[in-house]
């Protein structure tokens, strides 16, 4: 029987999904982001970009790298509105603490 609509599923755990997920995300304009931090959203920086280094991606806002973090390591998914995407990893900028931020991407029109 022929299999019209069939999509292969994607696994969130491969290593092949988690690089996809880092080739997306690469190379957009950060417009903020956040981190849950005492059950309250804070803002932790503003104007930067997603980019990746080796098998490392970062994300550099207000001057400051605020996550670093092997992409074989990292669980990405986008957020529905399409508008950002959330990343939780092993932070190896700050001390290897596993981190869940939020980054809000610049919009054009």
């Amino acid at each position: 029987m022929f299999k019209l609509f069939s999509k292969k599923k994607k696994d969130p755990n491969s290593k092949q999904y988690r690089w996809e997920m880092a080739r997306q995300m690469a190379n957009h304009h950060i417009r903020y982001v956040t981190e849950k931090i005492n059950d309250v959203d804070e803002v932790i920086g503003r104007n930067g970009g997603l980019n990746i280094r080796d098998d490392e991606l970062l994300v550099f806002a207000s001057s400051d790298v605020l996550l670093r973090c092997k992409i074989a390591e990292m669980q990405a998914w986008e957020l529905l509105s399409k508008d950002g995407v959330v990343i939780t990893a092993p932070d190896l900028e700050h001390g290897g603490r596993e981190r869940t931020i939020i980054v809000y991407y610049v919009y054009y029109r």
